[in-house]
């Protein structure tokens, strides 16, 4: 159906992935220095996802039913997902996507690899600027310091998954980022896309599952916390508890394997069988 000239209806599956093999060759060929700010910007939007996360998910003591605590966290985190489609960023995850180009021969090896080192280097210097930056507020101390608590929980429970565990998390979460990312290739408009993009991303939140680039933000800000503020991770009766929250832990426990499991669930899972579905047959 369309109102003149202009199209209102869906795009259909089929052309939902020529949109995504198009866009892939257009991401895959953006030069480096455009690449690494754009990803700096959507590891910062990430970012924003997860601070409005935390603070909404903080009770402050009040008795919240676990299932609508974590709906209302995943509702929220949204944002970070709505301003990098929406506002225009390169995003780790959801460039899993690429593969769906590179399975064409559209984008070569080196480029998708490119995209993806370039991209994850720039979303690591977004999360971590904005993790300090959010430090520097001191907004963990609001609402007597439960904010805080609630961001040096979430960081110590992330470090202390078990390692295939922690693959697991991570290639259910990034099928659901990419199914998000897939449904948004369907749009006409922006409202279309943030509704696309809000029940997946919602549903992995909810679920507990575990983002790479999230994680470049929720973890870091925990430390931050803990080495720099120490006196209140006393005060608030954490410092046994987080004994075990430190770099290392950070980059082998959580970074490497939730990473791993992003690109299983996005590469594979999404890319690759949507590429299957709908593409192969023209390279036949």
């Amino acid at each position: 159906m369309s109102v003149g000239e202009i199209k209102i209806d869906g795009l259909v599956p089929q052309e939902m992935a020529l949109r995504a093999e198009t866009i892939g060759v257009r991401k895959a060929g953006l030069d480096v220095v455009t690449m690494f700010a754009l990803a700096v910007l959507a590891g910062a939007f990430i970012g924003l996802g997860a601070i409005f996360a935390t603070t909404v998910t903080t009770t402050g003591g009040v008795e919240v039913s676990f299932g609508v605590n974590k709906l209302l966290g995943g509702l929220v985190f949204c944002l970070g997902l709505i301003l990098v489609v929406v506002a225009g960023a390169e995003l780790f995850t959801g460039n899993n996507l690429i593969v769906m180009a590179w399975a064409g021969g559209k984008v070569t090896t080196q480029a998708l690899l490119r995209n993806w080192v370039v991209v994850y280097a720039g979303n690591f210097v977004g999360s971590i600027g904005t993790a300090i930056l959010m430090y520097l507020t001191k907004q963990y101390t609001f609402a007597g310091g439960q904010v805080g608590v609630t961001a040096l929980n979430i960081a110590n429970s992330k470090v202390n998954l078990e390692f295939v565990q922690a693959i697991a998390l991570g290639v259910m979460c990034n099928a659901l980022v990419c199914l998000a990312v897939w449904l948004t290739f369907s749009a006409r408009s922006t409202t279309d896309r943030i509704l696309a993009i809000v029940f997946p991303i919602a549903a992995f939140v909810a679920a507990g599952f575990e983002h790479s680039v999230a994680n470049m933000y929720f973890i870091p800000m925990g430390l931050f916390i803990k080495n720099f503020d120490p006196g209140f991770v006393s005060d608030m009766g954490l410092t046994d508890k987080v004994a075990g929250l430190d770099w290392g832990s950070f980059l082998v426990n959580n970074l490497l394997p939730v990473t791993i499991g992003n690109i299983i669930g996005g590469a594979v899972l999404v890319a690759l069988v949507y590429w299957f579905v709908y593409l192969r047959r023209r390279n036949e």
